[in-house]
């Protein structure tokens, strides 16, 4: 496990644009925008410094990563979200999403300004929810319709962890 950085951005696109391809309900962003990213988009959004993207490897290959971001403003500075999320289906049920999560958890409570984590889940992805949820993520909302891809429309479970 470890956070990853600029020299990071090639295998940090390849999963990425895997998740974006297999998942495209779990994502807000598309494939079909995200390919024609070129590499230093990757890069910059790997060394933003209020980003902190965990990578976890299985015998030296990248197998999932998620990303907690810091809110920047003054009057949202207590909170933090987590995106992003992918694990590689080979790789799950293994524990990877839950190391992987754990970290950024981790990294938040490290700052003492944080005092709370969203993040976003689609409503049936049980497997994601059911780990957020042992892990303490509550529901607090249902985004209805908050993803629409082509004609068909998902909902978005809303989930807090108070820190």
């Amino acid at each position: 496990m470890k956070r990853l950085g600029s020299e990071d951005a090639e295998i940090y696109r390849e999963i990425r644009l895997e998740a974006l391809k297999a998942n495209p309900e779990a994502f807000s962003s598309s494939y079909e925008e995200e390919k024609e990213y070129p590499l230093d988009s990757f890069e910059n959004r790997l060394n933003f410094e209020h980003f902190y993207t965990f990578g976890a490897f299985v015998e030296n290959k990248l197998a999932g990563v998620v990303t907690l971001i810091l809110e920047t403003k003054s009057k949202t500075k207590h909170r933090a979200n987590n995106v992003a999320m992918y694990v590689y289906p080979d790789m799950r049920k293994s524990g990877i999403a839950r190391m992987l999560m754990t970290a950024a958890i981790n990294k938040a409570k490290e700052i003492e300004e944080i005092k709370q984590v969203y993040l976003t889940v689609t409503s049936s992805n049980d497997p994601a929810k059911n780990l957020y949820k042992s892990l303490g993520f509550q529901t607090y909302g249902i985004d209805k319709n908050g993803l629409k891809i082509e004609d068909t429309y998902y909902d978005d479970e809303l989930m807090v962890l108070v820190l």
